[in-house]
């Protein structure tokens, strides 16, 4: 199984970027997908989740209103799209999938995924 993360990039704030994930090895039809995110010197931390067979978002608090997860479970992709960009939005940005049922107050847990993605910075300068 593979997660490709793309479409990092460097972005001024206030600008838009929107990443993609897409898996490949087997479908994630019934799976909790998500992206976390990593700044330097920082802990990885839950930035929006959604399950593929649609229903429930999850964001956290600091994206909540500027980032929107989707997903094309006929592509076995999902996505992130970003708006109104902030310096602190600064972070390699990982996809994440978990294959088995989670409920939901566990889809900001990092350890409850079991497949990641290598990666894709996001760097928020002018």
């Amino acid at each position: 199984v593979q997660l490709q993360a793309s479409g990092g990039g460097l972005v001024q704030p206030g600008g838009s970027l929107r990443l993609s994930c897409a898996a490949s090895g087997r479908s994630f039809t019934s799976a909790v997908v998500g992206w976390f995110r990593q700044a330097t010197g920082k802990e990885r931390e839950f930035v929006a989740a959604t399950r593929m067979g649609g229903g429930s978002t999850a964001y956290a608090d600091s994206v909540k209103g500027r980032f929107t997860i989707s997903r094309d479970s006929a592509k076995n992709t999902w996505y992130l799209q970003m708006n109104s960009l902030k310096n602190e939005d600064t972070a390699v940005y990982y996809c994440a999938a978990r294959s088995s049922y989670i409920v939901f107050s566990y889809w900001r847990r990092s350890d409850q995924y079991d497949y990641w993605g290598q990666g894709t910075l996001v760097t928020v300068s002018s």
